[in-house]
């Protein structure tokens, strides 16, 4: 099982960003974690909003009880941290989340246009730059937690390339599996040039393909006491790793998309966006990018 002690949730006191704190405050539970929630007010916001920081920071405390309840507020371990005339919020929380030593981050991100893929949002700033992993949340997706804060998680897929960071991602899967019992499901895309293969390739012996090789890594994969406590899909498909993920996520209904932020046909750089970017603009559920620990001293 992951070790997540600190979670951090951004927070803009919308309805939209709410829901991020939902799941923030439920995880926080299931995992007895500290959680600060992060209010960010950005240089043109600050003129236009007369709020204090007192003001904000009541309204965070009526969302967070609003959220848990007043029992799970007294169990809970939590702060608040407003910050104002912030010049670039992405990269204020990816620096809170070095500071604070997070190791999760949840957040909430607007659906974008295919036509904004070169300006890029907070959330994917955020994904490409955070010393953690990042959880993040979309308005009409399969939800997996509750209105009064249940965690109900019951389809989890990992996009696994062989990275080290698909690993993470793998490791990251793996316990939130362990812990809701939920059905893992593994899925590597291969490049289309390759020739496709039928089904049958799973059971041959034959280690001279591309599809049998990778079927192959696929089932040692996960670890061997995995199957004893959860269902374990694999699969392997040709064609654009995006398109093949959110793709084989619709068909089988999954509800957590699990995913590393780099690694060879993952990367975050390509000027026209990344297979991540595109996944967290399109995935029909919540996707958790995993990132490898980096924090600096305070």
């Amino acid at each position: 099982m992951v070790k997540i002690e600190r979670i951090l949730c951004p927070t803009n006191l919308s309805t939209e960003s709410d829901e991020a704190l939902r799941y923030a405050i439920a995880l926080a539970g299931a995992y007895e974690a500290n959680l600060l929630l992060l209010h960010c007010t950005d240089v043109k916001a600050a003129t236009q909003n007369t709020e204090s920081r007192a003001d904000v920071a009541r309204s965070l405390e009526q969302a967070f009880i609003r959220h848990s309840g007043v029992t799970q507020t007294r169990k809970l371990k939590w702060q608040v941290l407003v910050l104002d005339n912030v010049k670039n919020v992405g990269e204020t929380i990816t620096h809170q989340a070095k500071i604070n030593r997070a190791d999760l981050i949840v957040m909430r991100s607007r659906r974008r246009p295919h036509a904004a893929v070169l300006l890029g949002s907070t959330a994917e700033t955020v994904s490409r730059t955070a010393p953690c992993p990042v959880l993040v949340m979309h308005p009409n997706e399969t939800e997996w937690v509750g209105l009064s804060g249940e965690i109900d998680l019951h389809r989890i897929l990992i996009a696994h390339d062989f990275s080290p960071d698909s690993e993470l991602a793998l490791k990251y899967g793996c316990s939130l599996a362990q812990e809701y019992q939920a059905e893992l499901h593994l899925l590597n895309v291969l490049d289309t040039t390759a020739q496709a293969e039928p089904e049958l390739a799973w059971s041959t012996k034959d280690s001279g393909t591309a599809y049998s090789f990778v079927a192959s890594r696929l089932q040692r994969a996960f670890p061997k006491e995995a199957t004893l406590w959860c269902n374990i899909l694999n699969s392997v498909r040709y064609g654009k790793p995006y398109e093949q993920v959110l793709a084989y996520a619709k068909e089988h209904k999954i509800e957590l998309i699990c995913m590393g932020a780099s690694g060879s046909d993952w990367s975050l750089g390509k000027l026209l966006g990344s297979n991540v970017d595109r996944v967290l603009r399109q995935a029909p559920c919540p996707v958790l990018v995993a990132r490898p620990p980096k924090y600096t001293t305070a």
